[in-house]
């Protein structure tokens, strides 16, 4: 008998986050003095210029040499119940935290939880070929890792890369007048949850899953991007308002430009719709003027997704846009028409 991985955990791949307005609340006194006070003590040789303030994507610190270093480290249960492709989605996934700051990945260790009583080492294995094969073809190397007994399935990386620090690309450098592209088509999380429910296999949702943020990257950075977030377990709307938030401007996104994989929209009308999703829609609420669009339609848009694509603020010839920055608006930070 097989064994589906996605049934012995509570929630899957990225949509099992901590909510977003919890999360925020819980680091909310990070960036701050030191609680004992005084400030935090210098480090030789090394200056933070990405940390916790803009809530970006991955830490960015400047050594000498005139090099960038690029941290940063995701995990999450099974999203699928292939070990092989959990283990490669996870990987692209962790990898393209990277690859939204435009850096490069250079080294990564593994972040391995197992119910070892419950589910075969042999499963286990496979996760981590899986996530090996996938840093491989990213030029990652993978040098060990931390494995814990842990009831829930988990797996992921905690990734180092390194970042020219002149042509990073940060969620607080938007500004009005940039077009918003994506570079991957939504959806993947309903189709996700159909899956963990039924059993169903979507190819295009794994292939949109394991493909590299690379290419994307390196096109944003040779079109002169400054500013761009990936989109994952807050959804398209929730990565959005961080980076409008982040860069004191409002988005517009255009719903109609938006693109979808196959078999999405089925997925959301049959009613696989992740509670991580509905989180993402209730936090932008406040925030955002959503015109007159359905409340599926807005499910989408705030789909959490799993090793989603990047949104970057510019225009990157062969990914579409779908909308825009503007000038901030009074208690707005993001439209939909």
């Amino acid at each position: 008998m097989s064994i589906r991985l996605t049934q012995y955990a509570h929630g899957g791949g990225c949509a099992c986050k901590i909510p977003p307005g919890e999360l925020e609340q819980i680091v909310s006194g990070l960036t701050g003095p030191s609680p004992t006070g005084g400030a935090a003590p210098p480090v030789a040789n090394a200056e933070l210029l990405v940390g916790l303030d803009g809530g970006d994507d991955a830490a960015v610190v400047r050594i000498t040499g005139g090099t960038a270093l690029v941290a940063t480290a995701d995990f999450f249960t099974p999203v699928v119940d292939d070990a092989y492709d959990w283990g490669r989605i996870a990987a692209a996934n962790a990898l393209s935290d990277v690859y939204a700051m435009g850096g490069t990945p250079v080294v990564a260790v593994n972040l391995l939880g197992w119910p070892r009583d419950v589910l075969p080492m042999e499963l286990a294995a496979e996760v981590l070929r899986g996530g090996l094969e996938v840093a491989r073809a990213a030029g990652c190397h993978v040098a060990g890792g931390h494995s814990v007994d842990d009831p829930e399935p988990k797996y992921g990386m905690a990734v180092t890369g390194v970042a020219d620090p002149a042509r990073l690309m940060r969620n607080d450098a938007g500004r009005p007048g940039l077009p918003l592209t994506l570079t991957k088509p939504l959806g993947i999380g309903v189709l996700n949850s159909r899956h963990k429910r039924t059993g169903e296999v979507f190819p295009q949702a794994v292939a949109a899953m394991t493909e590299l943020n690379r290419d994307a990257s390196a096109a944003a950075l040779a079109a002169g991007a400054t500013c761009a977030t990936d989109v994952t377990g807050f959804g398209l709307l929730g990565h959005l308002h961080k980076l409008a938030r982040a860069s004191g401007v409002t988005a517009r996104v255009d719903a109609a430009a938006v693109p979808y994989l196959e078999d999405a929209r089925k997925a959301l009308a049959d009613g696989f719709v992740s509670g991580g999703s509905r989180r993402n829609l209730d936090w932008v609420r406040p925030h955002a003027d959503l015109g007159t669009l359905h409340e599926d339609e807005l499910l989408l848009l705030a789909d959490a997704q799993t090793s989603g694509g990047l949104l970057i603020a510019g225009e990157v010839p062969g990914y579409p846009i779908i909308g825009e920055l503007l000038p901030a608006q009074e208690g707005r930070t993001l439209t939909i028409r």
